[in-house]
């Protein structure tokens, strides 16, 4: 004898329906494993041979300490070192840097190329990066030296990030990190010359930072006008960043 149907049947849960996915974009490379890229290794190891080759023959041809000290110089030794780190993870298909240190590494050297070629490059001797009365000889040891440095290694840079690393990795919130060693360089580069006194030769680097010649007013004043335009190149290499096509995507 079966039990008798009840009247009111009571709710039962609803069937669970298939689960909502949420939009949440995920890196390719959080899923997709890096892949070994021995052209982009060989590339990346020449250009820091390249930046060591100018540095090495900077110090070669001038006092180390003032060698050391320019922005440049150090900019192409920081750019040596990201470039041996990337050409090893691109041989040995691991996690490329964070964007953060190889954006501000080419932000560096592209300043170094900027001020060396709109400022210094002249024949005017308060101009003159090496100091002399002269401009440097083409073809000789100096003038090779300063277009390595200022010339090569930078356009090198530029190649890799346009043609070997991918597209979008760089964020607007990084601009302003980027401007933290800038700042500090001019700490430095004023730290520097008090600390060498008035009648130490080449106390200045740079003339546009010159308090000497032009006063501390001045000199900051340059300071900030410069310290604008670095942000500002910043936020256009972001902008181009993200607008630029994403390049190949065989293993080079």
């Amino acid at each position: 004898m079966t039990a008798p149907i009840p009247r009111d049947i009571p709710d039962l849960p609803a069937v669970p329906g298939p689960p909502l996915l949420l939009p949440a974009p995920v890196p390719a490379a959080a899923v997709v494993p890096p892949v070994r890229r021995p052209l982009t290794a060989v590339f990346r190891l020449l250009t820091a041979l390249a930046a060591v080759a100018g540095v090495a023959l900077e110090l070669l041809l001038s006092a180390p300490a003032r060698t050391l000290s320019y922005f440049s110089v150090q900019a192409s030794i920081l750019l040596a070192v990201v470039m041996l780190l990337s050409a090893n993870r691109a041989w040995r298909a691991r996690r490329p840097l964070s964007s953060t240190v190889t954006g501000a590494t080419l932000l560096y050297v592209v300043i170094g190329a900027l001020v060396y070629h709109l400022l210094l490059d002249h024949t005017t001797p308060p101009f003159s990066m090496t100091g002399a009365t002269t401009a440097p000889e083409r073809w000789h040891a100096q003038w090779a030296a300063l277009q390595i440095l200022h010339t090569l290694v930078p356009t090198a840079a530029v190649l890799d990030w346009l043609l070997l690393t991918p597209a979008a990795r760089l964020h607007l919130r990084q601009a302003a990190t980027w401007m933290l060693c800038p700042t500090a360089y001019l700490a430095f580069t004023l730290g520097r010359a008090a600390v060498l006194g008035p009648s130490a030769p080449a106390r200045y680097l740079y003339p546009f930072l010159d308090v000497a010649a032009h006063g501390y007013r001045s000199t900051l004043a340059n300071a900030l006008l410069l310290g604008l335009a670095m942000y500002a190149l910043a936020l256009l290499l972001v902008v181009l960043d993200h607008a630029r096509p994403t390049p190949t995507r065989r293993p080079l």
